[in-house]
């Protein structure tokens, strides 16, 4: 799925860079009043940090001298504090980053993929690439300091763990069946393009295909790793439980190569996407030739549809002045445009403009329907071929060609080169250049932002675990959840599958490889495994889940219901079993 990749914003990048280079030590050499006009000019991140500090310690106690609170900074120059708010700025600035790295990651993920096309780079590289960042920060949550140290801090990379899991399976799930809800069709399917019963938890819902079940299997054997860490707990011994967390491990890494490599020689994945490139290239030929036969530009210069030229195109395409459009017109547009020796159905091709089209279901397209599908049609191209500002006549071209590269590189070929692709050079040198830029922002980012949480949480008195499961999966996940979101709504089954495939995918990825991580920090170092309650939920959460999404592929509206729910228990139930009864 092409996607509009933006510029990274300059701006919070600077600022955070000018907060980096201050030393955020919470040291107080005189009064408050008089450090603090010196400090502010010299040091403006560093000065509210401590002038927030001295505020709030005038207000709360007498004017003798008390003892100060330090806090150690990361890298010995990172800025670090013990308040409450300043802590709040660190994570979020930190988070923002780790966000970014996320990105660059998955755009350099997805410009490999279009150079090298699927096979290894698809089925083996890409899934480690998209778990790297939330395994990078389960690393380092344990890595550094005194065992006492780790011990603590790696309730945060759990967190972190359980909060992407639930994520995924409980808000990004939902808010998929929400966006890309269809009218459920008396055979139980929902019917593409269809949303005339507005919210009803019955009568609407999305389905997917039976592979994508396939895929919430797979999720569901993701968990087996955790039921072996947590099993000498559950017969209340402790004895063999660094055996039991060895065994963990290599079960979780055995199932990542064991995943990959099923994306490798079962990349049905990818052969989807290659369907759906194939419909794209329709749309864009489309496009272009409404453009080519010069009845005027598609898209103004603001980038809004050009309707009257729409209208143009539909009468064009009216051979019989009819007022509708049938299959047999749209046929011998489909024929009329030359498609650059695509290979697809042409029938079929006729079958998805009719079911973009024709949302009356009366097989026949009117213009109404006709403006509002190019208008959808238009405003994916926008997403899809990124611009200056103006839309010239190029774009169309330029989004034609587009979908022409997608469509060959995800094409299954066993003697595909690289020379194929415009400019692979520099192609291969712009994703390997977003990787190692994702990479390095990852690494250098996750132990001062695990740092920041841990500080945040003793200044708060909240406990880590909360603070990584709610923060720490949107910073994380945001990308991916975007992208997921915005393929929901096009409400067909083919992006529906895709969407959840993607979802379960993820979730599979982070019970595995980041799960292995974990438990090789757990291994390595002599911690304690003491976790019963964050795995209960993350069991809790995959097991009901991976079985609804298992046996069925229509899932109505309130399904998404189930979904959401299922968060706010997974808190409660974690705050119950280790504040009441004591578990952890």
């Amino acid at each position: 799925m092409a996607t509009r990749r933006r510029s990274f914003p300059l701006v919070p990048l600077l600022l955070f860079l000018l907060a980096a280079a201050a030393y955020g030590r919470l040291i107080s050499d005189g009064s408050p009043a008089s450090a603090s006009a010196t400090s502010l000019l010299s040091n403006p991140v560093s000065a509210v940090i401590r002038l927030t500090t001295s505020n709030s310690a005038s207000a709360s106690s007498p004017p003798a001298a008390a003892p100060e609170e330090k806090c150690e900074q990361s890298y010995g120059f990172l800025p670090c504090t013990t308040t409450v708010l300043g802590n709040l700025f660190l994570v979020l600035a930190y988070g923002f980053l780790m966000y970014k790295a996320a990105t660059f990651l998955s755009a350099g993920s997805e410009l490999l993929l279009e150079i090298m096309g699927p096979g290894l780079v698809g089925g083996l590289l890409l899934p480690i690439l998209g778990a790297l960042p939330d395994a990078l920060l389960v690393l380092v949550s344990g890595l550094s300091g005194s065992r006492e140290t780790a011990q603590s801090q790696v309730l945060i990379g759990m967190g972190l763990l359980a909060g992407s899991t639930v994520f995924l399976l409980t808000v990004l799930w939902g808010t998929c069946v929400v966006v890309g809800k269809c009218d459920i069709g008396p055979n139980g399917v929902a019917v593409d393009l269809q949303n005339n019963k507005g919210f009803s938890l019955t009568g609407t819902g999305i389905s997917t295909d039976v592979q994508t079940s396939y895929a919430a299997r797979i999720m569901g054997i993701s968990v087996i790793p955790f039921i072996i860490a947590q099993f000498p707990k559950m017969l209340k011994t402790h004895h063999g439980q660094r055996l039991a967390v060895l065994l963990a491990l290599i079960v979780s890494f055995s199932l990542v190569l064991a995943y990959c490599l099923y994306q490798v020689f079962q990349p049905w994945i990818q052969k989807r996407k290659l369907a759906y490139a194939k419909h794209k290239h329709v749309i864009s030929g489309i496009l272009r030739h409404a453009q080519m036969e010069a009845l005027g530009r598609l898209l103004n210069e603001d980038g809004t549809p050009n309707e009257d030229v729409i209208k143009k195109l539909f009468h064009k395409i009216d051979m019989d002045e009819s007022q509708t459009l049938s299959r047999a017109e749209l046929h011998a547009l489909i024929i009329g445009i030359n498609f650059e020796e695509v290979d697809f159905d042409k029938n079929d091709a006729v079958d998805k403009i009719m079911d973009d089209f024709d949302t009356s279901g009366n097989d026949i397209v009117e213009e109404a329907e006709f403006v509002s599908g190019m208008k959808r049609w238009l405003n994916e191209a926008k997403r899809s071929v990124p611009t200056s500002g103006a839309y010239s006549n190029k774009f169309i071209t330029d989004y034609h060609a587009r979908t022409r590269q997608e469509h060959d590189l995800l094409v299954d070929r066993s003697d595909e080169t690289v020379e194929s692709v415009e400019n692979p050079g520099w192609c291969i040198t712009k994703a390997v250049g977003l990787l190692l830029l994702g990479s390095a922002i990852a690494a250098a980012f996750a132990d001062p932002l695990v740092d920041a949480v841990h500080n945040f949480s003793n200044a708060s008195h909240i406990p880590s675990f909360f603070i990584s499961f709610i923060a720490l999966p949107l910073a994380t996940n945001s990308s991916e959840a975007v992208s997921a979101i915005i393929f929901a709504s096009r409400k067909k089954l083919r992006t529906s599958s895709l969407t959840f495939s993607e979802v379960y995918g993820g979730v599979t990825m982070n019970n595995t490889l980041c799960l292995g991580v974990f438990l090789a920090l757990i291994y390595i170092r002599n911690l304690t495994w003491d976790f019963s309650s964050e795995v209960l939920i993350i069991l809790l959460v995959c097991v009901i889940m991976g079985l609804f999404t298992s046996f069925r592929t229509t899932f109505p509206l309130w399904t998404c219901l189930v979904a959401y729910m299922l968060y706010p228990l997974s808190l409660v139930v974690v705050y119950i079993l280790d504040f009441v009864f004591g578990w952890s």
